[in-house]
């Protein structure tokens, strides 16, 4: 699988606390990457045999093992909640960013919808054992492409514990082993849920040990040395986390990095369904990575637009930051450059008015991060103009970007986002964890036989 990693210009303050320390510090002379101890090369062996054996489940003893663990987080919800509780506590002790506060919190409802994710992965179509090609090369010579599991995931990620839950399902599902390793303000919250995940599989058809929780700095970068025991490393966290990761292993890299998110209010937009579809964008839950950093506004709408937009944007607490045009509408704080490329994770919105739809095009290719960006407008033309330009992962017309989420696009729940042009691109569900392998059956046939001329190919088709 081909390396995958974003190309923000910003780098985020949401990296993994234990990872992003060396990613933050890293030098020429730093960032020196440990050796596995015996006891992780041993654990990743265990994860990496559970792991084949996962492979040769049939697709009803995966699903009943991903309900499995769906059941015992719901039995274990007490204890999630009770050791989440505690993360926050030390975090508001340690005077943790309010964005990783939002994002490590881990309340009832939160939790109720992860473990539905997980219900929902489980009654995912089986991704392996799909033909995808099937071509006769020649008499009694065939060819199938068949889907396999990529084998182990590495998973670094910050402080949201609900993606433990994502990650472990998708994994489980796709039939891959997973060793995880959240960030140190999420330890608690993490190992209450694993040891949640691991008791659900042990009622199961597939080993416990198919899951595995790295639990300190040491062994976190000791992980980037685990080639041939772990396929793909998904990084979920800034930029700066991303490249650390990729500039130190030899194992393909699939990175979730910043989301820095635009809306673009075109001049033919409805000015209240813009306002509704902006609001939720900023304010829905604004460390999110879909939710937008910056507004641009058409400069012939932007008089009648942000005299609506600003009271509304005051009255939900969001901080607006301007350029000279919208300043003289009323915007209050003068932007700088940062702003442009900044995800603030936080209630904090950048305004910008272009001169027309161009502007906003060149706007976003300098400053977005290809993650997800959306225009209002009731312009077809301008739309498709929009939808076909951004090269970005997720494109929307007349809605909010935090539609930008594997849930919503009904894959259960995602791994990550994927923010390149090489698939697998945006929310990255169960296809993104999947590989294929060819296999060929014959009948005696050498390649001899074809190169002479003694024999002919036919490729031909056969169903599916």
């Amino acid at each position: 699988m081909t390396s995958i990693v974003s190309s923000s210009p910003a780098a985020s303050s949401t990296a993994d606390s234990s990872t992003a320390d060396s990613a933050r510090a890293a030098s020429p002379a730093a960032a020196a990457v440990p050796d596995p101890s015996p006891e992780l090369l041993q654990r990743a062996v265990t994860v990496r045999q559970s792991a084949m054996d996962l492979g040769q489940c049939s697709d009803r003893q995966r699903q009943q093992a991903v309900l499995a663990m769906a059941e015992a987080l719901q039995a274990s919800r007490q204890a999630i909640l009770a050791a989440n509780a505690a993360d926050l506590e030390a975090a508001a002790a340690d005077q943790l960013a309010p964005a990783l506060v939002a994002r490590l919190k881990l309340d009832a409802a939160k939790l109720e919808a992860a473990i539905e994710g997980v219900r929902q992965v489980a009654a995912l179509p089986d991704p392996l054992g799909q033909r995808q090609l099937h071509t006769e090369l020649d008499q009694g010579l065939v060819l199938e492409r068949i889907t396999v599991p990529l084998g182990v995931l590495g998973v670094i990620f910050e402080a949201r514990p609900d993606a433990v839950m994502q990650i472990a399902s998708l994994a489980i599902r796709s039939g891959n082993g997973a060793i995880l390793k959240g960030g140190r303000e999420a330890s608690r919250s993490c190992a209450a849920i694993l040891d949640a995940l691991q008791e659900g599989l042990a009622r199961s058809a597939v080993a416990p040990e198919a899951l595995a929780l790295l639990t300190s700095r040491e062994e976190s970068l000791a992980l980037l040395k685990l080639d041939g025991l772990v396929d793909l490393i998904i990084p979920r966290g800034s930029n700066a986390l991303v490249r650390f990761i990729q500039d130190n292993t030899r194992i393909p890299v699939l990175g979730h990095a910043d989301g820095v998110c635009h809306l673009y209010v075109d001049a033919a937009a409805d000015c209240a369904l813009s306002l509704r579809v902006a609001l939720d964008a900023k304010t829905h839950y604004p460390a999110a990575c879909n939710a937008i950093e910056t507004l641009l506004v058409h400069r012939t709408i932007a008089d009648r637009f942000l005299p609506l937009a600003l009271p509304a944007f005051a009255a939900a607490g969001v901080e607006l930051r301007g350029d000279a045009a919208s300043q003289a509408l009323g915007v209050a704080v003068a932007a700088s450059e940062d702003d442009w490329g900044c995800e603030y994770s936080d209630l904090i919105l950048a305004v910008k008015v272009v001169e027309d739809l161009d502007g906003a095009l060149e706007h976003i290719s300098r400053y977005g991060s290809r993650h997800t960006e959306a225009i209002c407008t009731a312009d077809e033309q301008a739309a498709d103009r929009f939808l076909a330009g951004v090269d970005s992962a997720g494109v929307f017309l007349n809605c909010s970007t935090r539609f930008a989420d594997g849930f919503r696009y009904g894959f259960g729940a995602e791994v990550g986002i994927s923010t390149q042009t090489l698939p697998p691109r945006g929310p990255v569900g169960l296809e993104g964890l999947i590989t294929y392998r060819y296999r060929l059956r014959g009948q005696g046939q050498t390649a001899a036989d074809y190169a002479s001329g003694e024999r002919q190919f036919s490729h031909r088709a056969l169903p599916l």
